[in-house]
């Protein structure tokens, strides 16, 4: 990450210009409201007339949210954003906003496993065709295109093998193509990469994660060009009702606050216990791109300017033996999602359709805690399970 970047995105999480309509407070205040009152009809009808903008009821427009939506899109480089009540409920809105039966999507293969049911149901119930690839080379995309594809869906890095694709590339490919392109960006976060400066027209981000920070709270967003997001904010967001409350969005903003700092700690720390476990006996293989034995390190390179803590390992040992293994450690619980500030293990068998299986992938998630001690950690647990 280059000083020049960080400074810019410390700059626009920490700082605002004093509002006298909120006396001056530095924190955003929480817009408890369901609807918003009129002096007059004139003005309410104004308003109603630009309800996207203009709170009126609270499922349109909030002040607090309003507030983290305007923080997002400076983050990402975007026009506009709109948050939701879910990282999926972003996704839902934005794919039931821009696609129409007969409609054709490509989508990564190793996408967030509730976003390819949902294209599931589309294409069950409306007749939205949909082609998975595998999406480490643009070719693949360029070779799915049809007459009337309209939406590429990315994911990179993927969440379980920590695929990347090549989004400028891919998102060349999609303009000449005429067809939208749409990004998950919830693992790298605008810390370290923003995919629309690449060409790329809409992101998605699960705020759960590390936008949140702290475990507590659930939120969504879509960021990109304010045509696209428009027509999401009418077709998807106000008629699912998917929106995010103002005290979820008072906590994101407070998450927001440190998440370059926290991101820079996330960085290092997750390639400490990376390159751990990339010496380790009986690991086979480190997922993380940050890594030079990752196959597409070069790309990452050019593509992130840092890296999550969110990667997987290989190992040869059997997956009842790996959850013996998660366990036994102290200092990572055994639990889904990740981002906040602590750890976190789930364990996953390769082979056969059992939970025991004779291989096994580990997901870690590095919190905030020392590395060294996530490490000897690990390493005594390891002794538990040798044999």
């Amino acid at each position: 990450m280059s000083d020049k970047h960080l400074l810019s995105l410390y700059n626009i999480v920490a700082h605002d210009s004093v509002d006298a309509r909120h006396h001056g407070a530095v924190s955003m205040p929480v817009y408890q409201n369901s609807l918003f009152a009129f002096d007059d009809y004139a003005s309410f009808e104004r308003a109603a007339a630009d309800e996207q903008f203009v709170p009126v009821y609270s499922r349109g427009a909030n002040p607090t949210v309003a507030y983290l939506e305007a923080k997002l899109a400076a983050l990402e480089r975007g026009e506009r954003a709109r948050c939701f009540a879910s990282g999926m409920a972003a996704i839902s809105s934005t794919l039931h906003a821009l696609l129409h039966t007969g409609d054709h999507v490509i989508c990564v293969e190793q996408a967030y496993g509730p976003t390819r049911q949902f294209l599931k149901e589309m294409s069950e119930r409306y007749g939205v065709e949909v082609t998975y690839v595998d999406g480490r080379s643009a070719d693949e995309f360029a070779a799915a295109l049809r007459p009337n594809t309209r939406l590429i869906y990315l994911e990179s890095p993927t969440s379980i093998r920590f695929q990347l694709q090549d989004l400028r590339a891919v998102a060349a490919l999609a303009r000449r193509a005429g067809v939208l392109t749409v990004a998950d960006n919830s693992w790298a976060t605008p810390c370290f990469q923003q995919p629309l400066t690449m060409g790329i027209d809409l992101v998605v981000h699960s705020l759960s994660k590390y936008v949140s920070g702290h475990s507590d709270c659930i939120g969504g967003a879509v960021v990109g060009r304010a045509d696209l997001v428009g027509e999401i904010f009418s077709k998807g967001y106000m008629l699912l009702g998917g929106i995010m409350a103002p005290q979820t969005a008072s906590l994101m903003t407070r998450g927001l606050r440190t998440l370059p700092l926290r991101m820079e700690r996330h960085h290092r720390s997750g390639l400490a216990v990376a390159e751990y476990l990339e010496r380790h006996p009986r690991v086979t293989r480190v997922n993380h791109p940050g890594l030079a034995s990752h196959p597409q390190h070069e790309l990452a390179k050019r593509q992130l300017s840092g890296y999550g803590s969110l990667f997987s390992f290989e190992t040869e040992t059997d997956a009842d033996t790996m959850k013996k293994w998660a366990e036994t450690l102290n200092y990572f619980r055994i639990g889904v999602s990740w981002g906040g500030f602590e750890s976190l293990v789930t364990v996953h068998a390769l082979d056969g359709n059992t939970d025991r299986g004779s291989r096994s992938l580990i997901r870690l998630f590095v919190g905030m805690e020392d590395p060294d001690t996530l490490i000897e950690d690990m390493e005594r647990a390891w002794k538990t399970v040798q044999g």
